[in-house]
């Protein structure tokens, strides 16, 4: 008696607990359709990071960039500063096409890896960049910038966004002096 009441008491946590838990994992049908579903993921995060790219060769459009943040993302430019949460990336966007009236943004190589449950990812990228910018001179200056990125993304009501952006500055120099030290 005590043994099936304890199995019974047992079995109504565990359907209690099942059912109040937010499931980790979606359950799939087949491991096709699991491979099918993951491999999807990074062509998301690409396309993402191509619109980001395009906000910043448009002008470094604030409100389509921060669009792709979370509300607390980071946007971590290294010597460009560090940027918390929309307002902040909004205000550093909303000034930087006054410092760099031209750019392209070439990114390349990337890397991403999707956690198994495709909630979150991390990205590696190159970025080669070629820029016009305002010297201190008031005159423009062409310019090329290669940096790396490394990234977090979640996946939010099925969108992919930016948790944290960092770029490592490689080199931001003339285009006439060229980067090479001699």
């Amino acid at each position: 008696e005590n043994a099936r009441k304890g199995l019974a008491s047992a079995q109504s946590e565990l359907q209690k607990v099942q059912t109040e838990a937010p499931q980790a994992t979606k359950a799939y049908q087949t491991e096709d359709e699991r491979r099918r579903e993951t491999a999807s993921k990074p062509e998301e995060i690409r396309r993402m990071k191509h619109r980001y790219c395009l906000y910043c060769d448009q002008g470094y459009d604030p409100d389509g960039i921060i669009g792709l943040f979370t509300k607390n993302g980071v946007w971590n430019g290294g010597p460009f500063g560090k940027h918390v949460g929309h307002k902040e990336i909004h205000k550093f966007f909303s000034g930087v096409s006054k410092q760099i009236v031209f750019a392209a943004h070439l990114v390349l190589n990337e890397i991403i890896d999707v956690s198994a449950d495709c909630k979150s990812a991390k990205g590696e990228w190159w970025l080669i960049m070629p820029c016009t910018v305002i010297a201190d001179s008031g005159a423009e200056e062409a310019r090329w910038l290669c940096a790396y990125y490394k990234e977090k993304y979640v996946c939010e009501r099925g969108k992919w966004k930016f948790k944290e952006l960092n770029l490592d500055l490689k080199f931001f120099e003339p285009h006439r002096k060229g980067w090479a030290k001699t």
